[in-house]
C-alpha cells in the first residue's frame, strides 16, 4: 500500500510540473503525442474536431483555449439558466467560460485545478472576460474544495484520466452533486489493455495515455 501511494504522489507531481510548464508557456500541452494534447497553433484546429463550433471558439477570452480537451461537455450537459456548474481539472478555463454563458448571470460556475499556474491563468482570463459568474479554486479531483450537495451539474475534459484514484474523483463528484444532478465526463478510454511499457510509463500517463 504504501508503494501505491508513493507512486501516485508522483504521478501528481509530474502531472503538475507538466501543466504548470502549459500554462508558463502558452503550450497548449506537455505531451504533444497525447490523444488530448496539440500546439497552441493547433488549439482551435484540435477544439474545432473534438465539438468546438465557432461561436464557442471566439466567446471566450485569448489564452483560455489551450487544446486539452478530448471532447465538448458543455455542450452535451443541457446546462440551464441559474444552475451551478463544476469543471473538474478546470485548466485555463476554456469550458468554465462557455458554461457561464450558458447559466446566466443567476447561475455560477466553480472550476478545480490542482496546478496553481492553470489556476493563476484563468482567473487572469476571468479578468480579461470581465466573468462575474465563475470562480477558481486550487484542489485536487479526489478531494474537493466544494461543499456537499452544493452542485447542479459536474463536467470534466480529459482529467479524470490523470488521477491516480479513480474511484475517489467519482465520489467526490457524486457527493457535490445536488440529488438529481448530473454529471457530464468527456475523457479517454481503453478499448483493450495497454503494453506493459506504456502502462508503467508516467510520462505517458501524464500524456493522457496510460491512465485511461
Amino acid at each position: 500500500m504504501g508503494g501505491v501511494k508513493i507512486k501516485d504522489k508522483k504521478i501528481k507531481k509530474i502531472v503538475k510540473e507538466g501543466y504548470a510548464k502549459v500554462a508558463k508557456q502558452d503550450n497548449s500541452c506537455c505531451a504533444s503525442a497525447s490523444p488530448c494534447c496539440g500546439s497552441t497553433s493547433l488549439a482551435q484546429d484540435i477544439s474545432r474536431k473534438i465539438g468546438y463550433n465557432e461561436e464557442e471558439l471566439k466567446a471566450v477570452p485569448e489564452g483560455a483555449n489551450l487544446g486539452l480537451g478530448c471532447g465538448n461537455p458543455v455542450a452535451l450537459a443541457s446546462l440551464r439558466e441559474g444552475e451551478t456548474v463544476l469543471d473538474l481539472g478546470s485548466g485555463a478555463g476554456f469550458d468554465c467560460f462557455l458554461a457561464a454563458s450558458r447559466v446566466g448571470k443567476t447561475g455560477r460556475v466553480i472550476g478545480v485545478d490542482m496546478t496553481p499556474e492553470m489556476i493563476e491563468k484563468a482567473r487572469e482570463n476571468a479578468r480579461k472576460g470581465s466573468y462575474q459568474n465563475v470562480e477558481f479554486r486550487l484542489g485536487e479531483i479526489e478531494n474537493l474544495p466544494v461543499a456537499d450537495d452544493s452542485v447542479d451539474v459536474v463536467i470534466s475534459n480529459c482529467v479524470i484520466n490523470l488521477a491516480p484514484d479513480k474511484r475517489t474523483a467519482f465520489k467526490e463528484a457524486f457527493r457535490v452533486l445536488k440529488l438529481g444532478g448530473r454529471l457530464m465526463v468527456s475523457d479517454v478510454v481503453l478499448l483493450k489493455e495497454l503494453p506493459n511499457v506504456i502502462r508503467s510509463s508516467i510520462e505517458a500517463y501524464v500524456a493522457c495515455l496510460s491512465g485511461a
